[in-house]
């Protein structure tokens, strides 16, 4: 006695899927040939990767088949409808423990690497960095910005750009572009408003990664946007990287200058020169009637320098426009007023200096 199709086809209809309808029910039995004693069909999955998960079911129809009466061979052959899946991105872990290098190293292709640094917060460091890297860049230069505020990256918001860099291999970082600058943010690689709760070797693993596995490519100046203070980022930093110098930036009121004697001597102690002071906040210049206010004193800064035998690289107003201009992405560097121009002026002085 012969098999017949509509035998097989009962047959099949009580091998179920885990949702508990049929291989026949699903419409996934394709091929069905019967010559004799001979039974040749094949199931085709919706997609590869059902299809490797289907090999039991396959299995169990073809014993099932074989089984029947009046059948002496059964092939069934498991397929896939379209193409694989393309294999997703390999994921950057960013953070761990350093890697042993055998000393200060510089990423390929940077010529200079300037760390802005202050003794505390709330200074207007950051503000600086973005603005003297837009106005370098706007001056011709070649320029990289690196946010090494690991607790409190600030350049995505002041650069405008806020999306993750890609990976093409889970290793090298392809950093953005913005206002002519290259970047690289710890802030791009976490999701906004999720807090960086990380111990010291940590902090220490993500900045020697995102100065090592980033690829700066050519750059006249890498600009490092250091986090306030002297803890493990500047020493890491300082220790592990051929820094050209570093740029320390205050405010003129006493308390702020303590603090900014604090990363001056720290500088020292770890032997990397410094190449100037910046005093922002120097005065309020009233846009009603012109005029000018020291609000947090005055020529503190100024007097620091010429004590500590560098230079006053620039004087810095309080200004609105610099403000909500960083607020928007858009650093006032990038336009054509009166800070932009002293932004200009500052950028030129570097230049001229062989800093930048």
């Amino acid at each position: 006695m012969s098999i017949t199709k509509a035998e097989i086809e009962a047959a099949l209809s009580r091998i179920t899927l885990p949702d508990g309808r049929s291989l026949i029910e699903h419409d996934l039995v394709r091929a069905l040939g019967v010559e004799g004693g001979v039974v040749r069909f094949v199931i085709e999955a919706p997609t590869p990767e059902a299809a490797a998960a289907m090999g039991p079911l396959r299995d169990a129809a073809e014993k099932m088949v074989r089984e029947l009466p009046g059948v002496t061979q059964a092939t069934v052959a498991l397929t896939a409808h379209g193409p694989a899946a393309k294999p997703a991105a390999p994921s950057l872990k960013v953070g761990g423990h350093p890697k042993p290098q055998a000393g200060p190293t510089k990423p390929s292709g940077v010529q200079r690497i300037l760390a802005i640094g202050s003794g505390k917060g709330g200074v207007g460091k950051s503000t600086v960095s973005s603005n003297l890297a837009v106005a370098l860049a706007r001056a011709g230069r070649k320029v990289g910005l690196l946010d090494a505020d690991i607790y409190g990256p600030s350049q995505p918001r002041m650069m405008g750009v806020n999306k993750r860099p890609a990976s093409p291999d889970g290793k090298t970082i392809i950093p953005l572009q913005a206002h002519g600058v290259t970047l690289m943010s710890i802030g791009f690689m976490m999701e906004e408003g999720k807090a960086v709760v990380w111990r010291g070797p940590m902090l220490m693993g993500a900045l020697q990664q995102m100065l090592g596995q980033v690829e700066w490519g050519e750059l006249d100046v890498l600009i490092v946007d250091l986090p306030p203070g002297t803890g493990d980022v500047q020493l890491t930093l300082c220790t592990k990287t051929q820094l050209t110098g570093a740029i320390v930036v205050s405010t003129p009121q006493d308390v702020a200058l303590i603090d900014a004697r604090k990363a001056l001597d720290m500088f020292a102690t770890l032997k990397t020169p410094v190449l100037g002071l910046i005093e922002n906040m120097s005065m309020f210049v009233c846009p009603d009637c012109g005029a000018e206010h020291q609000i947090f004193g005055q020529g503190g800064v100024k007097a620091e320098a010429e004590k500590m035998g560098v230079p006053l690289l620039g004087t810095l107003p309080i200004d609105l426009e610099t403000r909500l201009a960083g607020d928007a992405g858009t650093p006032v560097a990038a336009g054509d007023g009166a800070m932009a121009q002293a932004y200009a002026q500052l950028a030129e002085g570097l230049i001229k200096g062989g800093m930048a």
